[in-house]
């Protein structure tokens, strides 16, 4: 794990780029892994846990429709948060982070460790949809390490 961090520290400094966060079935563990490292201010601006539909509409305005339309935990949502803190952030780069984490919430369309992770920058935008096996804790654990995975891909 402190690899993938280290190698993303020294990428978004030496490319003198910036990164901002919105999570929510991750509760901060993202944010946790930028800033578990000396000299993150550099490059991590601002993270936020949007757990509730009502924070990813009020805080990351997150339309209500596309929430009521495609869910919480889906493409559209991820990408909106991931849009909204780069934007409001004003950093090269936004994550958005949404999903189910477990061991409630889970319908069969999206069963437990359905995670949707996406990256928005001004020229590139990426999600991926996910589905992580193990109990809370793994599948935070494993959308937080692919969303520094994803985010290696833009740098």
């Amino acid at each position: 794990m402190e690899h993938i961090v280290n190698e993303i520290h020294l990428l978004l400094i030496e490319h003198k780029k910036t990164v901002a966060v919105a999570e929510s079935c991750t509760g901060g563990l993202t944010s946790k892994l930028f800033t578990d490292i000396a000299g993150s201010s550099q490059y991590f601006i601002l993270g936020i846990v949007a757990y509730s539909n009502q924070a990813k509409r009020a805080i990351l305005k997150v339309p209500y429709r596309i929430i009521a339309k495609y869910g919480a935990v889906s493409k559209p949502v991820a990408m909106a948060m991931a849009k909204s803190i780069r934007e409001n952030a004003k950093t090269d780069f936004g994550i958005g982070i949404t999903g189910i984490a477990g061991p409630k919430g889970a319908t069969p369309q999206k069963p437990i460790g359905t995670v949707f992770v996406a990256m928005d920058s001004k020229n590139k935008k990426i999600c991926k949809r996910f589905s992580f096996k193990g109990n809370r804790n793994t599948v935070r654990k494993q959308a937080a390490l692919n969303a520094l995975e994803l985010l290696k891909l833009l740098l």
